[in-house]
């Protein structure tokens, strides 16, 4: 009886002091407001909102296998002879960064499954933030007021390819080294400061003996600092401005719809963050990913056979392979464009695109609105198209960056090989632009005949004159609503009268090349007034002097 009296009285004394404590700290700090916010907050419910958090939980699972790793792992290319458990590679020498690998690998107890998971982890963290971007490309949801999320999320997909880069190549195997050889010579293809660039970074000449310790730093300080303090970003921003959402019932451009944060989102999320630990944790323990020890140690003078880079890097190794062997002598320095224009140009170009974009579409409609419904792809065909082609233009440069292996499988010369995919890099994404604006304006066409003649119902009949056909059933409300609830600008129009500055042409011609083609769905005036009501946006908070 005295111990129940005892445990009754703690639990009392603790009640209070978290009681206490919280009213501490609410008087200091908008702890309750923001609670309130943060449990009414609505979240999406369809599938497509998910990548996201695979792409976030992915970077929790990387930071927790990652610091498991960082106990074991020695970075210094001091050299000594492995006398390891590994009996293959006994009496080689080897850098203090691979021998601590292969202890890792053999040594520790569970280091290979960490190590598995980790890598695992780092290739779905990167597939699923290039996918989430696609998501909110081909959605729209990049528009006001979601442009500032726009560039973070470009930006934390540029870091995720340093980060995969720079992991990619600590463990200093023959296959890694190779990497840490073509970015050596990407580096020095520099103009003018690529040699003293690529002393610094690698501590004298390839290989070096500082870059993989500071490519350690980067991986585990730097980097992982950059990209917590970007998510960190995102998330507010995310907070702030709630998400966008598809067109449904009840659901317009002045809403958020979902489920609330607590308790059925907080149950979900963590319930998918659990599942998503445990499939990568299966593939840690039963797919084999970057065998090191079949590579042996870096050596300058070898080469793996078959090498190749993780997929997200691979698109750079097919642009040098792709690259005609250009090279000009200005003053005595030799201007390897063959290296410079592929990796460094091409990438820039890229990635500035993508930063801009946001604005430039905004600056061809002339709309200041903010947009909350997502866009179906197909009512934006020509923005689909432009994706879908950037798809195609990456694969192809993917599939250049094994063209040896390729050559080799199909039986045929890697100089045919090269001028095939030379022709496909410009000529593919061209076509499928076309090809991908001509499906989404036949789907259009399909959702007016939907809209008109109704939804089949696979049962044809025959008339006494042998006639057949087949009967239709009208669509249901929700499908009616999903399909007339668009949004789409008009093209802007050339003033009448007045001058007409060039910089305006180009943006009408912009304008109708973006939103010329449309395929009108019947829909009555008052159908069309709700239509405007609902896709209309939100209007502007007023200040209290307003």
């Amino acid at each position: 009886m005295p111990l129940r009296t005892r445990k009754a009285q703690l639990k009392t004394r603790a009640g209070k002091a978290a009681v206490d404590g919280y009213g501490a700290m609410d008087a200091r700090l908008p702890v309750s407001d923001l609670a309130k916010q943060l449990v009414r907050k609505a979240f999406p419910d369809h599938w497509s909102f998910l990548l996201g958090e695979i792409a976030l939980y992915s970077f929790v699972v990387l930071l927790l296998t990652g610091v498991y790793l960082t106990l074991f792992f020695d970075p210094s290319m001091t050299e000594s002879v492995y006398t390891g458990s590994y009996a293959p590679l006994q009496g080689v020498r080897m850098t203090q960064a691979y021998t601590t690998t292969l202890a890792i690998s053999f040594d520790v107890r569970g280091g290979l499954l960490i190590r598995q998971i980790h890598h695992w982890a780092a290739l779905v963290f990167v597939a699923a933030i290039s996918v989430h971007l696609l998501r909110i490309f081909f959605t729209g949801a990049f528009r006001k007021p979601r442009e500032a999320n726009w560039i973070v999320g470009v930006t934390l997909f540029v870091l995720a390819l340093l980060e995969g880069f720079a992991g990619y190549s600590l463990p200093d195997d023959l296959l890694s080294g190779t990497g840490l050889r073509t970015a050596a010579t990407i580096v020095g293809s520099i103009p003018v400061v690529g040699t003293y660039v690529e002393m610094f970074v690698f501590g004298g000449q390839f290989p070096g003996n500082d870059v993989i310790p500071r490519l350690y730093a980067v991986h585990i300080l730097l980097v992982p600092g950059l990209i917590v303090a970007l998510i960190t970003a995102h998330l507010v921003l995310v907070a702030y401005l709630k998400h966008t959402h598809w067109a449904g019932q009840g659901r317009t451009n002045k809403n958020a719809v979902g489920s609330p944060a607590f308790p059925q989102f907080t149950a979900k999320t963590t319930g998918f963050f659990l599942m998503l630990f445990g499939v990568l944790a299966l593939l840690g323990g039963l797919a084999q990913i970057n065998p090191v020890w079949n590579y042996g140690p870096y050596r300058a003078d070898q080469v793996s056979g078959d090498a190749q880079p993780d997929w997200y890097v691979g698109f750079l190794e097919g642009a040098l392979r792709l690259m005609p062997p250009w090279e000009t002598d200005i003053a005595g320095h030799t201007v390897m464009w063959n290296v410079f224009i592929p990796t460094l140009v091409l990438p820039g170009v890229v990635f500035t695109l993508l930063f801009l974009y946001p604005f430039f579409e905004r600056w061809v409609t002339g709309d200041r609105g903010e947009h909350h419904l997502c866009d179906r792809p197909r009512n934006r065909p020509t923005r689909t198209g432009l994706g879908v082609a950037a798809i195609v233009f990456y694969a192809v440069l993917l599939v250049a960056g094994g063209n040896d292996v390729v050559a080799f499988s199909f039986r045929v010369s890697i100089e045919v090989m090269t001028w095939i995919l030379r022709i496909a890099l410009v000529v593919a994404p061209l076509l499928a632009f076309a090809l991908t604006k001509r499906l989404c304006l036949a789907l259009q066409m399909r959702d007016r005949r939907r809209l008109t003649e109704g939804e089949e119902t696979g049962q044809v009949t025959q008339s006494v004159n042998g006639d057949l056909s087949e009967s239709h059933r009208g669509l249901t409300p929700t499908a009616r609503y999903r399909i007339l609830m668009r949004d789409v600008p008009t093209p802007l129009e050339l003033p009448t009268e007045g001058p007409v500055s060039r910089r305006r042409r180009v943006r009408t011609a912009l304008s109708g090349w973006y939103y010329g083609d449309l395929v009108e769905l019947p829909a009555t005036d008052e159908q069309r007034s709700r239509i405007a009501e609902r896709t209309a946006p939100p209007e502007p908070v007023r200040g209290p002097e307003d």
